[in-house]
């Protein structure tokens, strides 16, 4: 087929039906910032043929440091717009719902499945615990499968990312409060497969004098809260969000089963 040529590599690898696998598949991810970025990155270039994305933020001169669709040029401009814009540059031929909405108890269930209208898969990538906990109770309620990113801010060591389930993961407290709100949901976090960093999280610096940016009224009114402003790296971001995209892709084409030859 002539647009194979763009996933040529792809399917040397892991076999041309790995591909139509991936044209055919629908992905959707909520938050598309610096892990969720990264992320969408990965899977338009390996061809998933439609996405659903989440995100209620605009771009901030704050994010330039490690969001991979924030540039001085985008600033201002809303994430799901420049998201869609990415993947299109990308991906022509994919199908992209940019869903400017704000993630809670309400939202959560109508944005999985409208109509009936479930991803086939589901990347979390938000980093506020509350809507967490729903998104990712709702989405195993509703049998979407799910690939989760715990706490990458505050760490320094690639070499300590690791992927697995929710269960067990440490050093991480985003996890050990998701781990708690969750459970009283009834949710077994071993259903959970998820990145996240053994690295014990490291004092802050002083700040030098460096004031955390002002929050917007935007802002405001979307979270109702300032949020906490911690330091991160572009490279401890951006592989979370390549590694998640790494397990998509293994699981949207069973690519683990067809590179090792047992298919």
């Amino acid at each position: 087929m002539e647009e194979f040529d763009q996933f040529h590599r792809i399917g040397l690898l892991l076999g041309e039906e790995a591909v139509e696998r991936l044209h055919r598949s629908f992905v959707m991810i909520c938050g598309v910032g610096a892990v969720g970025g990264y992320a969408l990155e990965a899977l338009a270039r390996a061809g998933v043929g439609r996405f659903r994305l989440v995100d209620c933020d605009r771009i901030t001169e704050s994010n330039i440091n490690r969001q991979l669709l924030a540039t001085h040029a985008s600033v201002g401009m809303r994430k799901v717009e420049a998201a869609c814009r990415r993947v299109l540059e990308i991906w022509p031929r994919a199908r992209v719902e940019a869903v400017d909405r704000l993630l809670n108890a309400e939202s959560i269930p109508e944005l999985l499945a409208p109509e009936g209208d479930a991803p086939d898969l589901l990347i979390d990538a938000i980093d506020s615990l509350a809507p967490k906990v729903e998104l990712l109770a709702a989405a195993l309620e509703t049998k979407i499968p799910v690939l989760s990113s715990m706490g990458a801010a505050l760490r320094t060591d690639p070499t300590l990312v690791r992927f697995g389930r929710l269960t067990d993961v440490t050093h991480c407290r985003l996890s050990m409060m998701l781990r708690k709100r969750i459970r009283r949901k009834g949710v077994n976090t071993d259903l959970i497969p998820c990145v996240y960093s053994t690295e014990p999280i490291r004092e802050t610096l002083p700040s030098r004098g460096i004031l955390p940016p002002e929050v917007s009224e935007d802002d405001k009114r979307l979270h109702g809260r300032r949020r906490s402003t911690l330091g991160s790296l572009p490279t401890i971001t951006g592989i979370f969000g390549l590694t998640l995209a790494n397990q998509a892709i293994m699981r949207l084409t069973d690519g683990f089963r067809n590179a090792e030859g047992k298919g």
